[in-house]
């Protein structure tokens, strides 16, 4: 082979590294919990840009910078809207990761109800799971049965239109979501937590996720050990109930686990991208 041949084929791999297109890039699209936002991802996403993945963070239905108020939001879909129409504009031969954080869980299982064969694989981040026998609203249920009103400290709930809000208060923040995230942290959620909603009613009045849709899509569930949001035995739980391809674990991680445990977060959906290529 000529040296000019050589010179070629080394520059086009290159190139090819540099604008994304070898095969290990993904598009991971992040989803944020109750009250949080996009910028609950700002430690994740540049781990992930930096080893040449596309990364969008998107910030739901009065989250984040979003300018909806939520006593204009009066149902899970219309929370759920800014989700749906990124994925509709995802390309037929294209499919994204999904990665749901708390309350995230059903957003991104939502979305692959519509859209399963957008989606590589949904990756629930210590997240809510709906299973496909049960209505949407099981898992929430069931979680408010076990929770007694006094572990909700200083949230504040009130009642707006069809639905009950809730805002979490300084304490909740610091003892039961950021308890082993740094300081830093937590007072970046003091400033930019919004008042949000479980959408249970709206959710208990909706038809199963099914097997042939939300169920076909492959599903990993991260563990975080240190949950105390929602506890490890809960999310145990909830991975028997719903059944998943994979199961990680994080050690150390609290319900904030990006923050608490960026690096091994991205190691995660960094392995996961891998495994599902």
């Amino acid at each position: 082979m000529s040296s000019e041949k050589m010179i070629f084929i080394f520059m086009l791999l290159l190139s090819l590294i540099s604008s994304g297109n070898c095969s290990d890039k993904k598009h991971y699209v992040l989803v944020h919990g109750a009250g949080h936002g996009a910028w609950s991802w700002y430690k994740v996403k540049p781990l992930l840009e930096s080893a040449g993945h596309r990364v969008t963070a998107v910030d739901l239905a009065a989250s984040g910078i979003n300018m909806k108020k939520i006593e204009d939001v009066d149902t899970f879909s219309q929370y759920n809207k800014p989700l749906l129409q990124l994925l509709a504009t995802i390309p037929s031969n294209k499919k994204v990761i999904l990665v749901g954080h708390s309350l995230g869980g059903l957003n991104i299982a939502h979305a692959m109800e519509k859209f399963p064969l957008k989606v590589l694989v949904g990756v629930f981040l210590g997240a809510f799971v709906p299973d496909t026998q049960h209505r949407p609203s099981y898992v929430l249920e069931k979680y408010n049965e076990r929770t007694p009103p006094a572990a909700w400290g200083d949230t504040v709930f009130d009642s707006t239109g069809n639905k009950t809000t809730m805002l979490f208060g300084p304490q909740i923040l610091a003892n039961k979501l950021y308890q082993l995230s740094p300081v830093e942290d937590l007072e970046l959620a003091k400033a930019l937590v919004r008042r949000s909603s479980l959408f249970v009613e709206n959710l208990s009045k909706q038809k199963n996720f099914s097997k042939q849709r939300y169920g076909s899509v492959p599903r990993v569930y991260i563990v975080c050990a240190k949950d105390l949001a929602i506890p490890l035995e809960y999310q145990s739980w909830m991975i028997q109930n719903a059944g998943f391809n994979d199961v990680l674990k994080i050690k150390g991680a609290d319900h904030m686990a990006m923050n608490s445990k960026p690096e091994e977060v991205f190691d995660s959906l960094h392995n996961i991208s891998t495994k599902y290529a």
